[in-house]
């Protein structure tokens, strides 16, 4: 007859010990992993467990395997037989495979950096569920409430990784689940009753101009290394923001086949996936920044661009390099660390100054970073014109390293935010706004009574039509009438309204 046992092995690199039911069987060892993990405080110094739901869990398990022995003859049975008979088990499928297969199709789609957000939001689950052998029954809304309250202190993955896990779980539903032909392991659906928090709104990245001039025109740090992490910094961020504001992982994924006649025309990595025209875009090399492009030139040989990767192994490792450069030069700049730029800052600057400064229309900005705005389909269709990008960004350069203008920064209001001082609502206020899909209003309202914006949006939304799709944005016109000052907001429906 077989005894088995709850024991420990090895422990894993990050402190933790795998529970195994050990399994004796005609002079035979073999072991089970029961997907339970256990920290060192809960293993005595003879690999005794003393986690009580651990053990609570392997006794049933225990009962459970003693009955199916009980009614075949095992007798004959190697230990590893038995063990595949014991976990032969194919009535319920496992959310944890399933995850992790999911996982591998990402990868091998091309899509391997989404995919370890995904990779993030499974382990941690699993963590929260203590088992890598999640089942789809046992996540009910009260366990990914349970999680997603452990992620509540943090800024995006409160809001990224339940998301992603909603994904895989759809995804099984529609692979797994033949309602016409009546076979359905997945019996339920929790997410229907689990709410998702918004992840924290982040710090405005973008700097002034006269900020720039001071972070670009200043002496780097000292150094006795030739090529220094500054000096990369610098130099890329200056790539990143003379170039349209051009994300590093697409610079460091540059090939010379992406270079001809001056001009560079990628597809942006972050959404080449997503979008009908591969997120395709061509930017013109502005004389100011030609010395510091060729300054980063890979031999004819290679077929990337620039010499990044021989230096660094992929884009994480670059991107770290490049923010420890950063880094070096803020602390020089007696910065404090909550004000550090990183490569993004420069993104987002490009298109702040191009707004507040340079005259540009939100399409204008959009369009010269790489954005669909609402136009997705149609730029699927479209050979664009790219030369209106080109010119916006060589009235950037014009403004930030040719002349000495003071930058407006911060008078231009976000679509998302509330216009603050420039624009109040009141309940003695008299407001008149509209509310537009596609251009055509949907909503109008004149009254007054409303004490902040989305007062006013909730009066709007019972008159939209019932055929506007989930996401789908609206734009808001608001007007104070007895102010006459206006303020333009967008929302989402499922979001927003």
């Amino acid at each position: 007859m077989a005894t088995f046992k709850a024991v420990t092995r090895k422990m894993r690199s990050d402190g933790l010990y795998p529970v195994y039911i050990r399994v004796c069987h005609r002079t035979q060892k073999g072991y089970m992993n029961t997907g339970k993990l256990v920290s060192q405080k809960k293993v005595k110094k003879g690999g005794e467990i003393t986690d009580t739901f651990v053990l609570e869990f392997c006794a049933r398990e225990i009962n459970r395997y003693t009955e199916i022995c009980n009614r075949k003859d095992i007798s004959k049975m190697t230990v590893s037989e038995l063990i595949a008979y014991l976990t032969e088990d194919k009535s319920e499928p496992c959310f944890s495979d399933y995850a992790r297969n999911f996982i591998d199709k990402m990868i091998n789609s091309g899509h391997e950096r989404n995919a370890k957000n995904y990779k993030a939001a499974l382990k941690s689950l699993e963590l929260s569920a203590g088992t890598n052998k999640i089942m789809f029954s046992q996540l009910s809304s009260a366990v990914l409430r349970k999680w997603i309250e452990s992620l509540i202190q943090t800024n995006r993955c409160k809001e990224q990784y339940p998301i992603c896990m909603r994904q895989v779980f759809k995804s099984a539903l529609l692979e797994l689940n033949d309602e016409e032909r009546g076979v359905i392991p997945i019996k339920f659906n929790p997410w229907l009753k689990v709410s998702i928090p918004k992840a924290d709104k982040g710090p405005k990245r973008a700097i002034s101009a006269e900020a720039c001039r001071e972070f670009f025109n200043r002496p780097l740090p000292a150094t006795k290394m030739i090529s220094s992490l500054p000096e990369l910094g610098r130099d890329v961020c200056l790539l990143s923001l003379c170039l349209g504001g051009m994300n590093t992982a697409d610079i460091y994924n540059l090939q010379k086949t992406d270079y001809r006649n001056g001009v560079i025309g990628y597809k942006r990595a972050k959404t080449r996936h997503a979008r009908k025209d591969e997120a395709y875009i061509e930017m013109r090399v502005e004389p100011f920044i030609q010395p510091t492009f060729d300054k980063y030139l890979a031999d004819s040989s290679d077929p990337f661009l620039f010499t990044f990767h021989n230096r660094y192994k992929d884009i994480d490792s670059f991107n770290a390099n490049v923010n420890s450069g950063l880094k070096k030069i803020c602390t020089d700049m007696g910065m404090n660390k909550e004000d550090w730029y990183c490569g993004y800052t420069f993104r987002h600057t490009w298109a702040t100054i191009a707004q507040n400064d340079c005259g540009a229309t939100i399409p204008d900005v959009a369009f010269g970073m790489n954005h669909s705005h609402g136009f997705a389909v149609t730029r699927g269709y479209v050979k664009p014109d790219f030369t209106p990008a080109w010119e916006l960004n060589a009235k950037i350069i014009e403004f930030i390293f040719f002349t000495d203008k003071p930058s407006k920064q911060g008078k231009a209001l976000d679509l998302e935010e509330p216009a603050g001082k420039l624009f109040r609502l009141s309940p003695k206020k008299m407001v008149y706004a509209r509310a537009y899909y596609k251009g055509k209003v949907i909503g109008e309202v004149t009254d007054i009574g409303f004490g902040s914006i989305d007062d006013v949006i909730k009066r709007l939304v019972p008159s939209f039509p019932t055929d506007i799709p989930e996401g789908g944005a609206v734009q808001f016109r608001i007007q104070n009438l007895d102010s006459q000052s206006e303020a333009v907001y967008e929302r989402t429906k499922g979001k927003g309204f």
